[in-house]
């Protein structure tokens, strides 16, 4: 698949369809407490997505069950929502979760504390959203993709935390995937030149401990080897002529 150069018009809708994804975030983060379950949380957010007349990009994407991916304390990304899942003063829970709209694509990821959470993990979660900001300041047509990827990598490093790299981020538009791979970490190739219309997933995946992770039974859900912490932040960015436009930020 070649990377595809959006219209000025298209970038709009993608707009459209980011901002509405902003306000089904801020939901899932009204709604996080101690007791709640993750499956409730789904529920709430796929309500919002609906009720805003998106649809759920992440239902029965390659089979998975829910419309928001919950993932809690070591998990990574991509855990399943369950009834059974009930959520506890001083958890991390990622919201991984994004919308369709017009016919385009908006993919964001937040980590939030539940209740009063440790200072280690709210470091942990601040050095995730901080290293997304530094990696876009490279987000400029002209520049390389892995100008982004190094500053990502090294900001999160010299915080002494690990770097997921078996998970990256990615293009997005007409469809939720799409070139070009967008890795988290320093790579020995430049990747491809950033382009005016060019739309782009930024999403760091850090770990307290080791940057290692594996696969859960359920073939979706991945946790860190070592049982630490980790934290996850995603924007969907537009390339401009000048600085990067988020668009899943209202």
């Amino acid at each position: 698949m070649a990377i595809t150069i959006k219209t000025d018009e298209e970038i709009e809708l993608m707009r459209q369809s980011g901002h509405l994804l902003a306000k089904v975030h801020d939901e899932l983060h009204a709604a996080l407490r101690p007791g709640i379950s993750t499956f409730e949380l789904d529920e709430i957010g796929e309500k919002a997505i609906r009720a805003l007349g998106g649809i759920p990009n992440c239902k029965d994407y390659e089979g998975f069950p829910a419309s928001v991916c919950i993932s809690v304390n070591d998990e990574v990304v991509h855990g399943i929502p369950s009834k059974d899942r009930i959520l506890k003063e001083g958890d991390i829970v990622t919201f991984d979760t994004g919308l369709i709209y017009k016919g385009f694509h908006s993919d964001a990821a937040r980590t939030w504390g539940v209740g009063k959470i440790s200072d280690e993990a709210q470091d942990l979660i601040d050095v995730a959203r901080d290293s997304f900001f530094e990696g876009i300041k490279k987000a400029r047509a002209g520049h390389r993709l892995n100008e982004i990827s190094r500053a990502v990598d090294n900001y999160v490093t010299s915080h002494g935390y690990g770097v997921v790299r078996e998970l990256t981020g990615h293009g997005i538009g007409k469809s939720l995937h799409e070139d070009p791979i967008v890795p988290n970490y320093k790579k020995f190739w430049p990747g491809p030149k950033l382009k005016k219309g060019m739309t782009i997933c930024v999403e760091p995946m850090i770990t307290l401990g080791e940057r290692y992770v594996g696969w859960l039974d359920d073939e979706w859900t991945v946790v860190t080897v070592d049982g630490k912490l980790s934290a996850h932040y995603e924007n969907t960015i537009a390339i401009t002529d000048g600085e990067p436009e988020i668009l899943t930020i209202i």
